[in-house]
């Protein structure tokens, strides 16, 4: 960490008036889904179905052999097809559950719901647990982990944030299903085991601020914490830091916190109110790169494809097409990947070249790094193939947040370097 720390943050255009005040538009596939056989890092999966075998919205098609307990549902009715292999937006080849979609949309319970007011901590956990509710911020990390122990939990933060440019779905989503969101604080609270909840929203939208508050009237508990509006907020470390002014080495549970996001929270309660799992997601489809920026709700494992030819198609042949918002996200060549339970945004840019110079050696990148880094000293580093400089200066610690490669007066992809030292380093601990 840097011995002199800067402001640690940025604020950034967010661009947001591309798609917040346009409502939800809900897009069905044409013919075919593409589930993906994806939970984090764990790809083993049990198979529930055989080929041929009818499913419908709802109906439970794998869950993860070991590890975290995570349960995948259909998104569509219609036919298994079976399983093919095609590119994810972790930049990977991953397998995937085809299913040929009827038209129907024909739904059953996934599973019984539960009331959450008479049921006990540990049943509420478990229930989250079977309903394969994961983190639907970016990360997809099972939401049920986090409760699991809440020894010296203080509070829930929920993070309503979306620091990133471009992205409103969490707006859009918390706007048009509000209500939802406070059951889903609630829930969060019992099975944290504690009395107080934080909805953390940025201050430059006061309406949501508003809409907010306004069904807070028997909330007991819970209440809205204005953020400033500057990136990385959204960050659960720097939402900590913001909001409990605590700092933690390795989890937020460290400083008495669990973060949760916006739509995980929404999801949560349709899970306990309707027996409903993730089957659809609300995502940002933005950019100067699309010819009409919207936010859509559509089937988990839709193809992007046909997403992108629901708002217009792209306004030119050179764009960079990026899952997830323009600082975090992952550039993939083409749009045959599909949406998945994480993912939040589809950001499409024109595809300018960046003439980058030589270092100035300014600092700036040092100061605004939210992990306290200093990453010239990293890609210094990774220059010289020094592993164990690479280390000492904590490329680990990296959250890859692309603030260096965009506070950069020289325009390097920072971020791009420390990415790299990353994983030297990774490979070197597996070693």
């Amino acid at each position: 960490m840097s011995l002199f720390l800067g402001p640690m943050r940025h604020h950034i255009p967010g661009k947001k008036e591309l798609t917040e005040s346009v409502p939800l538009m809900e897009l069905q596939p044409k013919k075919e889904v593409y589930i993906p056989l994806v939970a984090g890092a764990n790809t083993d999966f049990e198979i529930f179905v055989q080929e041929g075998d009818a499913v419908k919205v709802g109906t439970k098609l794998a869950c993860t052999k070991a590890g975290f307990c995570v349960p995948i549902y259909s998104s569509v009715s219609g036919t298994y097809k079976g399983i093919v292999k095609r590119m994810h937006n972790s930049l990977r080849p991953q397998n995937h559950m085809v299913i040929e979609c009827d038209g129907k949309q024909e739904k059953i319970q996934a599973f019984k719901p539960l009331d959450y007011k008479s049921a006990s901590r540990e049943e509420c956990v478990e229930f989250v647990k079977n309903a394969g509710i994961v983190g639907l911020g970016g990360a997809g990390f099972p939401a049920y982990v986090k409760y699991s122990k809440p020894e010296g939990i203080d509070c829930v933060l929920i993070n309503a944030v979306e620091c990133e440019p471009y992205i409103t779905a969490d707006y859009r989503a918390v706007m048009e299903d509000c209500s939802s969101l406070i059951t889903g604080c609630k829930i969060m609270k019992k099975m944290a085991n504690t009395d107080k909840v934080y909805i953390c929203i940025k201050k430059s939208h006061p309406d949501l601020i508003e809409k907010v508050q306004s069904e807070l009237h028997d909330a007991q508990g819970i209440e809205v914490k204005p953020v400033p509006d500057v990136y990385p907020m959204g960050w659960e470390r720097v939402l900590v830091r913001e909001v409990l002014h605590k700092e933690y080495n390795a989890l937020p549970a460290e400083a008495g916190a669990i973060v949760g996001n916006a739509s995980t929270a929404i999801a949560i309660a349709h899970a306990f109110e309707d027996g409903d799992a993730i089957y659809e997601k609300c995502l940002t489809v933005s950019g100067e790169g699309v010819k009409k920026p919207t936010n859509v709700k559509v089937c988990v494992g839709m193809p992007v494809s046909e997403i992108i030819e629901a708002c217009g198609g792209y306004t030119s042949e050179n764009v960079r097409l990026i899952a997830g918002g323009p600082m975090m996200g992952k550039t993939i060549v083409n749009d045959m990947f599909v949406v998945d339970r994480a993912m939040n945004a589809i950001t499409v840019l024109p595809d300018k070249p960046v003439d980058a110079i030589a270092c100035l050696r300014c600092g700036r990148c040092s100061d605004h790094c939210p992990s306290g880094l200093q990453p010239v000293r990293i890609s210094q580093a990774l220059k010289a193939n020094d592993v164990d400089e690479m280390a000492k200066r904590g490329a680990s610690s990296c959250i890859e947040c692309g603030l260096c490669t965009y506070i950069c007066p020289s325009k390097i992809d920072v971020t791009e370097n420390v990415r790299k030292a990353k994983r030297i380093v990774a490979m070197k601990k597996k070693k």
